[in-house]
């Protein structure tokens, strides 16, 4: 059997032709207070926990997508997402920010459904995070993101999320710092750095967009 020839996820990098690699998705759980409260937890500044994604779990703006098979009950997060162009161990605060290459607005589409059964049996998160196409991440913009700015999301035109960056518990810089104790970060990660509260159900043949003030718009639409 040939050995079979594997291409790298990517990403589209506002006002250019080039694309960002992906290696490696990673997510900070509940990083907004109101998010924390609507599902049950204490967001006194607890330390940050982290999920993954598959890097093929990414998803291009505009697209159509299949509604995921397992779960009747997916819902939307709305994320500012970070891209790193350096990496290392044990990164410090202060120089957390050199890491970075841009940002962007990424959808966490999570199969609460099965997150939930997981919970209680005290099982991994994975196939309620991590399945297929469940990423959507619009293109990147080079640069340090701002700390303050509006984030939301919509369905169908509706407001489900509104934020402000500014509601994070934790910081970009504590986030990268912190999760860089665990594993040594790269080139080509990506973050997702948590979402505010509001986060609810799709239905299929539903259209989500999502926002973050200075990033280009993402917008999904679930097949019918």
């Amino acid at each position: 059997m040939q050995i079979p020839e594997i291409t790298a996820p990517t990403i589209a990098i506002a006002g250019t032709n080039d694309r960002f690699p992906v290696r490696r998705i990673f997510c900070v759980g509940q990083n907004y207070a109101d998010h924390a409260r609507e599902m049950g937890s204490d967001p006194d500044r607890q330390e940050p926990f982290f999920f993954s994604k598959p890097a093929d779990a990414v998803v291009a703006n505009g697209t159509t997508l299949p509604f995921p098979p397992q779960t009747e009950d997916l819902h939307h997060e709305v994320e500012l997402v970070i891209a790193l162009g350096a990496g290392g161990k044990n990164i410090s605060v202060d120089d957390a920010a050199a890491t970075i290459f841009g940002a962007g607005v990424g959808i966490d589409l999570t199969r609460r459904d099965l997150q939930a059964v997981a919970k209680k049996a005290g099982r991994p998160w994975d196939m309620a995070k991590g399945f297929d196409r469940s990423a959507p991440v619009a293109a990147l913009t080079p640069g340090i993101p701002a700390i303050t700015g509006s984030i939301a999301l919509t369905v169908d035109g509706e407001t489900r999320q509104s934020g402000d960056l500014s509601m994070m518990i934790w910081s970009v810089p504590e986030i990268i710092a912190t999760l860089s104790t665990f594993v040594e970060l790269a080139p080509g990660d990506l973050i997702f750095t948590g979402t505010p509260a509001g986060v609810g159900a799709i239905q299929r043949g539903q259209t989500v967009c999502a926002t973050i003030a200075g990033f280009e718009p993402l917008e999904v639409t679930f097949a019918a």
